[in-house]
This record gives structure tokens, sequence and C-alpha cells, in this order.
């Protein structure tokens, strides 16, 4: 599975589902710490402790794997194996701790039947939470406990924790896939644009080059005998790839030209697509478009310095034009008063220079948790 890790959406998410994932199982981990509490030999407190430990480490490493996607597949293997071995350990170890007077193992079980939705597909996941109540209750009737709790224990609870943690990875999942199908999006449609483009150089050269090279061949076989008949098919030539030069040019000019209004609101869906709640404000008139052009690399900059340098919950995108100035503002929030323009200087400074031949200046300021970025630009006459 691919996805960025760098995505601070994801990342959120990621944290939340780990943090829920944790309170989920842990508490049954620590209530075989009161079974440690109840038991007399201090040799069979070490040894339970030393399972417990090696129990939740594994734990906790299978617990981030599972909401780690880009993790390679043996490392997540090695992982649950290292917790199936960690279980089967703990039983010599914890299994006799507080025997007869506390479900010791029996909670630990409860923990490992919660983990089976991370550890396998669902039918084998139920096979083997059956199995792990099998266990928990040879366990709890070979040291003397009382069977019917282990089985409470461990089934009734254990299946309350699986049912939380299979939902909240099936939401995780969901999520993942989610931010797939938005990354495939964004490449598809830069592969039909790049399509596009292609097709109409083609559209403008195919042509123009099929006639040029029979001109260019009908010279060179004319030359021997009728130069002046030569000299014109080859002038013929040279104005016809003249001509394909020009209309490629005008192509490629075009194909650059920025719509700043698109662009903002380009921008915008990116914004909302990471969950950042945009209002773009277009502009009431045509921008010019030298000057359309040098405010969307700033518009560009702005929309990755959102995404990537803060944590904003919402983000106002404003194009103006008053008295011969074009003015793109750029707000929002999830900003330390600290974390202004030094921090972001190097890219600020990049658009400042890209505007200055054209009179255009770049301002930034952060206060009250709030950027502003604000470039203005005057139009020429």
């Amino acid at each position: 599975m691919t996805v960025d890790s760098a995505d601070h959406r994801l990342r959120r998410a990621r944290r939340v589902t780990l943090l829920s994932l944790a309170t989920n199982v842990w508490t049954t981990v620590l209530l075989p710490v009161v079974g440690l509490a109840r038991e007399p030999d201090p040799v069979r407190v070490a040894l339970g402790a030393a399972g417990l430990l090696g129990f939740a480490v594994a734990q906790i490493a299978v617990l981030h794997a599972a909401v780690t996607p880009w993790l390679p597949v043996p490392a997540r293997r090695r992982r649950h194996a290292a917790l199936i071995a960690a279980a089967l350990l703990s039983l010599p170890l914890l299994g006799p701790v507080a025997a007869g007077t506390w479900p010791t193992w029996a909670w630990l079980g409860a923990s490992l039947v919660g983990m089976t939705p991370l550890l396998f597909r669902p039918v084998v996941a139920v096979v083997a939470a059956a199995g792990v109540l099998a266990v928990s209750a040879v366990v709890t009737w070979s040291t003397g406990g009382p069977v019917t709790t282990a089985l409470l224990v461990t089934g009734m609870v254990g299946a309350g924790i699986a049912a939380l943690t299979w939902v909240q990875v099936w939401f995780w999942d969901l999520l993942v896939e989610a931010r797939q199908g938005q990354a495939a999006q964004a490449r598809l449609a830069a592969a039909e644009e790049r399509l596009r483009f292609a097709r109409d150089v083609h559209d403008l050269l195919g042509h123009d080059l099929t006639v040029i090279a029979l001109k260019a061949e009908l010279a060179e076989r004319l030359a021997p005998r009728d130069a002046g008949r030569a000299a014109r098919e080859a002038a013929e030539a040279r104005r016809l790839a003249g001509s394909a030069l020009t209309r490629v040019r005008a192509a490629v000019h075009g194909y650059r030209a920025v719509d700043l209004a698109e662009q903002a609101a380009a921008v915008g869906e990116v914004l909302r697509s990471s969950g950042v709640r945009t209002t773009v404000v277009p502009p009431a008139g045509e921008v010019p478009a030298a000057v359309a052009a040098d405010l969307a690399a700033v518009l560009r900059e702005a929309g990755t310095n959102v995404l990537r340098h803060s944590r904003a919950g919402w983000c106002r995108i404003e194009i103006t034009r008053e008295d011969g100035v074009v003015t793109l503002t750029v707000r929002n929030d999830g900003v330390r008063d600290d974390a202004g323009p030094d921090r972001l200087s190097g890219g600020l400074r990049g658009l400042a220079d890209r505007l200055a031949p054209a009179g255009g200046r770049v301002r930034a300021d952060a206060a009250d948790g709030v950027f502003s970025l604000v470039a203005t630009v005057p139009v020429t006459p």
C-alpha cells in the first residue's frame, strides 16, 4: 500500500487511531498487574512481569504496524510473529500468577482476542479467538481458578475489544484509500493534460512536417536538372517550417497562459480535500496574463505553505483589483505567532524576486495564530 507519509492530515488521523486502539487493548494488559500484586511468590512475580512486558512491547509494535500502511510487508509479518511468540511465552510465565485468586492470564487472553482483527482475516480471526478462549479455560482450570469467570473475561471482554478494533481499523483503511484515490485523481488529471497537449502538438506539426519532408525530397531530386525549381521548393519548405514553428509557439503560449480565477479555485479544492475549510474570492474582472502568471506562482507557494507549515482549519483566498493594482491575499489559522515570515523566508524571497521586475511586492506576518500573505502587482496601462 502506497501513501504519502508526509500528509499532515493522515498523520493526525493516524495518531488518533493509534491512541484509540491502544486505549481499547491496554486496559486488559494492565489488569494482569493486579494478579502480580496478589502473587506471594517473588519468583513468579518476576517471571510474570517479564512475560507481561514482552507481550506489551510486541503488542505496541503490532498496533503501530496497523496504522503504518507504508511499512514493508516482511516487517509487518515479523511483528505479528513476535506477538504470537510473546503470547505463547506468557502461558508459562504469567499463567500460574495469582492462581485461583485472580484470572491473570484470562485478562491477557482478552487483550489477545481484541488484537485478532489486526493479525488475521475475519474468518481466521474468529478461529484464533476461539483458540485463545480454549487456552484461557485450560490455563485457569489447571491453576485451580474459576473457568466460568475466565471464559467471561476472555470471551466477552475480548469480543467487545475486537469489535471496536475492527471498526477503527476499517475506518482507518477507508481514510487511506480515500487519500490514495485523491492522489490518483490528481495524477490522472495531469496525465490527461499532458496527453491533450501532445495531441495538440501532433495535430499542429503532423501535416506540416509531412509536407516539408515531401518538399525537401522533391528539391533534392530536382537539384541536378532544374536548380531554379529546386530552389523554389526548398524556399517553400523553409516557409512551411517557419509557419509551423510560429503555430507551435502560439500553442505553447496558450498552454502556459494562466487563468488566475481557475488557479485560485484549483488551490481551494486541494485545500478542501486536505480538510481545510477554504473560501475563495476570485477577481471581479480580467487580470492581465503577465500579472496572473506572477500571482499564480505566489498562490501555489501559499497553498503549499498552508499544507506543509501549518495546522490550518480554515483559509481565505481573495483576489482584488483596484487603483491599478492587483492584490492577492491568503490568510489561514493554525500557526504560532513566532512562526511567521522567518520560517518561510526562503520561499518569500523567491516570490519577491519574481515580482520585483513587474514592480510587485510580497509581505507576510503572523498574529493571533493567523498567517497572512499579501502580494501586490501593479497593472501596466
